[in-house]
């Protein structure tokens, strides 16, 4: 079952309305904060956002999306960590100036490569899985 929505963002500088479509497929196994990270990463790589154009507040975008504020929240921090968006306080959320060149940037990818890197060189040195988890666990807890 496909939910469509569509939302306008308005740019303050040329008053003009930007349409985009957010498609939210529930049956997806995809999670539904990662498929509005990916639609507007391709919104930006695509051009119809571009730098400095205003985003949604939270609550307004989990409203037209019938989503949980958290999964947009967790979206938008993901989207600001990346550089595609950056929050301006009570101004709002914008399409940060280097948003183009920072889509292309995949940190989840990078993370799973450098992890399979590491399980590899475990493995050939004789870990065993239940090794690697328990030291990557021991790890995760002394960072934290």
């Amino acid at each position: 079952m496909y939910h469509y929505y569509k939302w306008y963002i308005y740019t303050i500088s040329v008053k003009v309305n930007l349409a985009m479509e957010i498609i939210i497929d529930s049956d997806n196994p995809e999670p539904l904060f990662a498929q509005v990270i990916e639609q507007i990463k391709v919104a930006v790589q695509d051009m119809r956002l571009k730098a400095g154009d205003s985003l949604p507040s939270i609550r307004q975008l989990a409203n037209d999306l019938d989503l949980n504020s958290k999964t947009i929240a967790k979206a938008y921090r993901i989207l600001e960590r990346d550089g595609v968006i950056q929050t301006k306080g009570y101004r709002g959320t914008f399409i940060h100036p280097d948003a183009a060149t920072n889509c292309k940037v995949d940190l989840s990818g990078w993370v799973q490569s450098k992890m399979e890197e590491a399980v590899t060189a475990c493995r050939a040195q004789g870990a065993t899985a239940s090794e690697v988890r328990i030291a990557f666990a021991n790890a995760m807890n002394n960072y934290v």
